[in-house]
C-alpha cells in the first residue's frame, strides 16, 4: 500500500514535469535572420516621422565579436529613437550601407538579396571618377565642337498686303491660304500674324517739284500728321540737289507738329522758262549777237537739275536700319519720282533696303500723276536719269505708290498708305541663305482675284557679332 502511494507520486512528479517541458517547447522563438531568404515585408510604421534613422555610434571598448555574438543567440530589435527628438530634414544623412556578410537585412539589389527589386530609379545618383579620383581634363574648343553639325538660318520676316479688285484690304485669310517660295522652292511658314504694328516711319519730301505743286503739298501737312498714331516714330527728310534731316527718330508729339509747321513756308523751283540766251538774256542787250557797248560775247548754259532721290532714300535706309526690329519699317516719299545727279546707284540704295527690310510707299504728285506722262516717265533716258523711279522702289520692297494730283486725294492718299503698312500679313519662315547672296521671293495666295504686295526678294543678314568680354 505504501509502494503504490510512493509510485503515485513519481507519477504526479513526472507529469508535472511533462507539462513544463512542454510548455517551454511551444514558447514563440524569434526568427533568426538568414542571409538566403527574403526577409518579410516589414509592417508600415505609423506616420509620425518620415526622416531615415541618424547612423550608429559605437562605443569606445566595445567589441564587435561580442556584439554579433549577444546578436545571434538573443536577436533584439533597436528601439525606435524617440518621434519628438528626430524630425524630418532635407539634410538628414542617409543609412549607411554594409556589405551582405555584417548586415542581416541586406539592401534591395545586393548580392546577398539577389531577388529583391532595384533601388529606387529617383535616388541620386553618384557621378563616376577616372581612375585615381582626378577630374577629367578640361576640353579646347575645337574638341568640344567634334561630331557637331552647324547650320547657319536666318529668319526672314515677309509683309503682305492683299486686295480685291477695287483696292480694299482683305482680312480674314490663314496660314494656309498662303504660299510663300524662295527661289522656286516653297517653304514651311514658322510664323503668321495679322496683328497690326508700331511704324517706324521716314518721311521724305522732295522740296525740287515746282512752287506749285510745293505749295498743294504743304496745305495737306495736317491729314499727314493724322495718318500717324501715338506709337509710332517719325524722322523727316527734304531733298533736291542735297538731302537734309530736319527730325530725328522719336514718338509722334509737338516736335514733329513744329517741323511740319516750318516746312509750310517753304517754296518750290520757279516753273516759269529760263532765259538764258538773246536780247533779252543775262549778259544785257545785243546787236547782230555782239553785246552793246563792246566787250565779250558771253554764252551762258542752262544748268542740269538735281533730284537726289537715291541719296535722300539711301540715307533714311540706313537710319530706319538702326531702329529695332519689332517695328515695320517703311519709307513714305512725296515726289515726282525724278532721279538725276545723286552719288548712289539705284541697285545699292536696294540692296540696303531689302537687307533691312524696309518697304517704301510714296505718293506720285505733279507730271507723275498723269496717266500718260507717268508711263513715259518710267523710261530711263540717257544722261537724263529717270523721269519716275518711284514704281521701281515700291514694287521691289513690297510697296505701293498712288499718283494723286489733288489736293484731297493726297490726303486720301496718306491714310491708306499708312493703313496698309501698319494692318499687314506678316509671314515668317527659315532660311538657309548664305548671307549677302539675294534670294528671289514669290508670295502666291490660294483665292482667285487677289492682288498680292509682297517684296521680290532679300539679302540675308550676316550673323551677329559676339560680345566681347
Amino acid at each position: 500500500m505504501r509502494g503504490i502511494r510512493y509510485f503515485g507520486a513519481v507519477i504526479v512528479v513526472l507529469g508535472l514535469a511533462g507539462l513544463g517541458v512542454q510548455a517551454q517547447t511551444q514558447q514563440p522563438l524569434p526568427d533568426a535572420p538568414s542571409a538566403k531568404r527574403t526577409p518579410q515585408q516589414l509592417p508600415a510604421q505609423p506616420p509620425i516621422n518620415t526622416a531615415p534613422l541618424p547612423p550608429v555610434e559605437e562605443v569606445p571598448g566595445s567589441s564587435s565579436s561580442s556584439d554579433s555574438s549577444s546578436s545571434s543567440d538573443n536577436p533584439t530589435p533597436p528601439a525606435h529613437p524617440d518621434e519628438k527628438a528626430v524630425k524630418p530634414s532635407s539634410d538628414a544623412p542617409d543609412r549607411p550601407k554594409v556589405t551582405p556578410g555584417d548586415n542581416p537585412f541586406p539592401e534591395p539589389g545586393t548580392p546577398g538579396n539577389p531577388s529583391a527589386p532595384a533601388p529606387d530609379a529617383a535616388a541620386p545618383s553618384v557621378p563616376s571618377q577616372p581612375l585615381g579620383n582626378q577630374p577629367p581634363p578640361p576640353q579646347s574648343a575645337s574638341q568640344r565642337d567634334l561630331g557637331t553639325i552647324k547650320v547657319r538660318v536666318n529668319f526672314i520676316a515677309v509683309p503682305v498686303t492683299v486686295k480685291d479688285d477695287s483696292g480694299r484690304l482683305v482680312s480674314g485669310l490663314l496660314p494656309k491660304d498662303f504660299q510663300v517660295l524662295e527661289g522656286g522652292a516653297r517653304q514651311e511658314l514658322r510664323y503668321f500674324t495679322s496683328d497690326p504694328f508700331a511704324l517706324s516711319a521716314a518721311v521724305v519730301y522732295d522740296q525740287g517739284l515746282p512752287d506749285v505743286a510745293v505749295q498743294k503739298i504743304n496745305q495737306t501737312f495736317a491729314a499727314l500728321e493724322g495718318a500717324f498714331s501715338p506709337y509710332d516714330e517719325v524722322a523727316i527728310y527734304t531733298y533736291s540737289s542735297a538731302v537734309r534731316k530736319l527730325k530725328d527718330f522719336g514718338a509722334f508729339g509737338k516736335g514733329t507738329s513744329q517741323v511740319f509747321s516750318l516746312l509750310k513756308s517753304e517754296t518750290g523751283r520757279n516753273s516759269s522758262p529760263q532765259v538764258y540766251s538773246g536780247p533779252l538774256g543775262p549778259q544785257g542787250p545785243t546787236v547782230n549777237g555782239l553785246p552793246v557797248g563792246g566787250g565779250p560775247n558771253l554764252i551762258q548754259r542752262a544748268p542740269q537739275e538735281t533730284h537726289a532721290l537715291n541719296d535722300a532714300l539711301l540715307r533714311a535706309a540706313v537710319d530706319l536700319g538702326k531702329r529695332p526690329r519689332e517695328r515695320r519699317k517703311v519709307i513714305f516719299i512725296i515726289s515726282d519720282g525724278r532721279e538725276s545727279g545723286s552719288e548712289a546707284a539705284y541697285a545699292d540704295v536696294l540692296r540696303v533696303l531689302l537687307t533691312n527690310e524696309i518697304t517704301v510707299y510714296a505718293v506720285a504728285v505733279d507730271e507723275a500723276a498723269i496717266p500718260v506722262l507717268r508711263k513715259l516717265k518710267e523710261i530711263k533716258l540717257p544722261r537724263k536719269g529717270y523721269g519716275n523711279i518711284l514704281p521701281k522702289y515700291t514694287s521691289a520692297t513690297g510697296g505701293e505708290d498712288f499718283p494723286e494730283f489733288s489736293q484731297s486725294a493726297i490726303e486720301e492718299a496718306y491714310n491708306r498708305a499708312m493703313g496698309d503698312a501698319r494692318n499687314q500679313y506678316t509671314l515668317g519662315y527659315y532660311s538657309h541663305a548664305q548671307p549677302g547672296v539675294y534670294r528671289q521671293l514669290e508670295v502666291k495666295v490660294a483665292r482667285a482675284g487677289l492682288k498680292v504686295h509682297a517684296k521680290d526678294g532679300f539679302y540675308p543678314l550676316p550673323p551677329a557679332r559676339s560680345a566681347q568680354p
